[in-house]
C-alpha cells in the first residue's frame, strides 16, 4: 500500500526550502556582483588600452605630419636653390648665344606691361622673340625661373647705377631709394599681382644693400635699421598698390550707389560720413575723397611725415 505523510511532516519541510532558497539566492547575488566587479574592471582594462592605442596613433600621426611638413619645407628649399641656379648657369655653348637672359627678361616684361603678368607664358615668350619654345628652355628652364628674372628687372630699375651716388644725409638717401622704387612700381604695376616670393637676384640682393647704405650714419642697432628701411619699403608697396587700385577704380559713382550709401548712413552707425555728407553732399564729398586718392603729391607728403616720425624716435634715444 501507497505511503501517506502527514500535514505535520509536509508543513515542517516547508522551512528548510526557504532557508535553502535564500541560501542559493545569496550565492547567486554573490556570483553576480564577482562577475560584475570584473567585468568593470576588464572594461576599465579595455578602455585604458584603447587610450594608450590612441594616444600612440595620435603621436604616429602627428610624427608624420611633422615629417610630411618638413619634407614640404626641404622641397620648397630645393625648388627655390635650383631656381637661384639660373644666375650661375653658364649660357647655351655656342659662340654667339642668340638670345641673353637679359633680353628675355626685356621682352618678358614688355609683354606684362602691355597685357599683365598672366599673359607671360614660355610660348607667348618664343613668339616675341620668334623663337622656338624648346629653345628658350635652354636659357630659362622653369617659370619660376622666368619670374625670378623679370622681377629682378625690375629691380634693376630701382637700384642706383654705379655712377649715381647715394645722398650722405639719411632722409634724403631714404626719400630717393623709396622714389626710385615708386617710380619702377608705376612704370610695371603688374609687379603687385605677382603674389608668389621668386628666390631673389642679383639686383634684389643690391636694392637691400643700397637701403642699409641710406641709413649707416644712423647710431643705432642694425635691428633698429631694419625696422627703418622696411617701414619705407612698406610704405612705399602699399601706397603703389593703393594708388594702382584707385587708377583702375570706375570714376562713376552712380545713383543706386549713393542711395545704397544713404540708407546707411540713415541708420545713424556712421556720424563722421553722415555729418560730411550733411555739410557737403554725399556726391560732392564722395568726389573729393577720389580726388584725393588720385593726388600724386600725396606719396611725397605722407614719405615726407613717415620720417619726421622716425627722426622724432632719433632724437628721445
Amino acid at each position: 500500500m501507497p505511503s501517506r505523510r502527514s500535514p505535520r511532516s509536509r508543513d515542517a519541510k516547508r522551512p528548510a526550502e526557504a532557508t535553502a532558497s535564500k541560501v542559493v539566492d545569496k550565492v547567486a547575488d554573490k556570483v553576480v556582483e564577482k562577475i560584475a566587479k570584473q567585468a568593470a574592471k576588464h572594461e576599465q582594462a579595455v578602455t585604458k588600452a584603447a587610450e594608450k592605442i590612441a594616444e600612440k596613433a595620435a603621436r604616429h600621426e602627428h610624427i608624420a605630419t611633422v615629417s610630411s611638413h618638413r619634407a614640404e619645407v626641404l622641397d620648397r628649399v630645393a625648388e627655390r636653390l635650383s631656381v637661384l641656379d639660373v644666375w650661375t648657369r653658364p649660357e647655351p655653348p655656342s659662340r654667339r648665344p642668340r638670345y641673353t637672359r637679359e633680353q628675355i627678361a626685356v621682352t618678358a616684361m614688355g609683354i606684362a606691361d602691355r597685357e599683365g603678368f598672366a599673359a607671360v607664358s614660355m610660348r607667348r615668350l618664343a613668339t616675341e622673340l620668334d623663337a622656338g619654345t624648346m629653345t628658350l628652355y635652354h636659357y630659362v628652364r622653369t617659370k619660376d625661373e622666368l619670374l625670378t628674372l623679370v622681377t629682378d628687372a625690375v629691380m634693376a630699375e630701382v637700384v642706383l647705377p654705379p655712377d649715381e651716388a647715394m645722398p650722405g644725409n639719411w632722409r634724403a638717401a631714404l626719400t630717393t631709394v623709396a622714389e626710385r622704387t615708386r617710380a619702377a612700381l608705376q612704370r610695371h604695376p603688374w609687379i603687385l599681382d605677382i603674389t608668389d616670393d621668386p628666390p631673389i637676384g642679383p639686383n634684389s640682393v643690391r636694392h637691400f644693400d643700397q637701403s642699409l647704405q641710406a641709413v649707416a650714419s644712423l647710431p643705432l642697432a642694425l635691428a633698429d635699421k631694419f625696422d627703418i628701411v622696411t617701414a619705407v619699403d612698406e610704405y612705399v608697396f602699399g601706397y603703389c598698390l593703393m594708388e594702382r587700385n584707385n587708377l583702375q577704380a570706375d570714376d562713376t559713382f552712380d545713383e543706386e550707389m549713393i542711395a545704397y550709401v544713404n540708407d546707411l548712413l540713415a541708420t545713424g552707425e556712421y556720424p563722421q560720413l553722415a555729418a560730411m555728407a550733411e555739410a557737403n553732399g554725399l556726391a560732392q564729398s564722395w568726389a573729393e575723397i577720389s580726388d584725393h586718392l588720385r593726388d600724386s603729391t600725396r606719396f611725397a607728403r605722407n614719405l615726407r611725415r613717415l620720417l619726421d616720425g622716425i627722426e622724432a624716435d632719433l632724437a628721445t634715444r
